[in-house]
């Protein structure tokens, strides 16, 4: 079987597009892993599917499989990513899109000088809500893992994150720390981990393990977590710009019970055709 694809980038976080709308075909996870694997496939950290929507106030439906072939909730990235490539398909000729999620509904803005701005939503603090399974509610939380722990706070962008302020985010401990906190126990449905360094009161640098991803080189619902949990511990001020791996975001949070507001850059790379094998299952899922 052969389908279309587009490869695109947020900053460096890359993903493969699949338009179902004018090709009837959503991957089986074991077909999103060999899509996402950069040996055998064609390469992504996660894999974005647009669809029609299933709702009457939805201009599309917006589906995200990590590179481990899960089902999540949100990419503040791959958001940018989908309202470009509705543009660029043809698919849309508006500049203000409502897609809907597994988190909710979600309004994409195609910015006159290319950028994409993307209402993320109202940040969740309960821990029900993220979910965190914690004895409060407090902001700060102590995380304890392989003899070690780390102050970290928790909040939903649609998808649960842990972020903690560090020192210095380039020799910050997020290939050794970062797959324990994912898998932590007290996140039921893994979670984001987040490492923030406080540049000023208006810019952070940022790096992220992104659950059933790994490290990428930009994480958008990262970055939009990082700045709420800064703006609430009253570490930042904004709008904050964001500096990532990949290159730099703006977020902008007027704080309790308002939406974050994302601002940054979407790239096509390429498009192209792949014929998908037909002995693709668990136990050979690169043949």
């Amino acid at each position: 079987m052969k389908i279309h694809f587009t490869k695109m980038h947020g900053l460096g976080n890359d993903f493969v597009v699949l338009d179902a709308v004018r090709q009837n075909f959503v991957p089986t996870p074991v077909q999103v892993r060999w899509l996402a694997d950069r040996h055998f496939g064609i390469g992504c950290d996660q894999l974005l599917v647009v669809q029609p929507p299933q709702r009457e106030d939805a201009d599309f439906r917006y589906r995200i499989f990590n590179a481990d072939g899960g089902e999540v909730e949100q990419c503040g990235n791959g958001a940018r990513c989908f309202v470009r490539f509705v543009h660029e398909q043809g698919l849309a000729t508006q500049r203000s899109i409502c897609v809907e999620t597994l988190a909710g509904l979600i309004v994409l803005c195609l910015e006159d000088d290319g950028q994409v701005t993307v209402d993320m939503g109202v940040p969740r603090w309960l821990p029900a809500d993220i979910p965190f399974l914690a004895d409060s509610d407090d902001l700060l939380q102590r995380l304890e893992f392989a003899g070690r722990s780390a102050v970290i706070s928790a909040v939903s962008m649609g998808n649960p994150h842990a972020v903690q302020v560090v020192d210095n985010v380039a020799i910050a401990p997020v290939a050794r720390d970062g797959p324990l906190i994912e898998a932590h126990p007290s996140f039921p449905r893994r979670v984001n981990a987040g490492f923030m360094e406080i540049v000023d009161r208006h810019a952070i640098r940022l790096r992220v393990f992104e659950r059933g991803a790994g490290e990428t080189l930009a994480c958008g619902t990262g970055a939009c977590a990082a700045v709420a949990v800064g703006v609430r511990r009253g570490l930042l001020d904004s709008p904050v710009r964001v500096t990532t791996r990949g290159g730099e975001l703006t977020i902008a949070w007027g704080g309790l019970g308002q939406p974050v507001l994302m601002t940054g850059p979407a790239v096509t790379v390429f498009t192209g055709e792949i014929e998908l094998p037909g002995k693709l299952n668990e136990e050979n899922p690169c043949p």
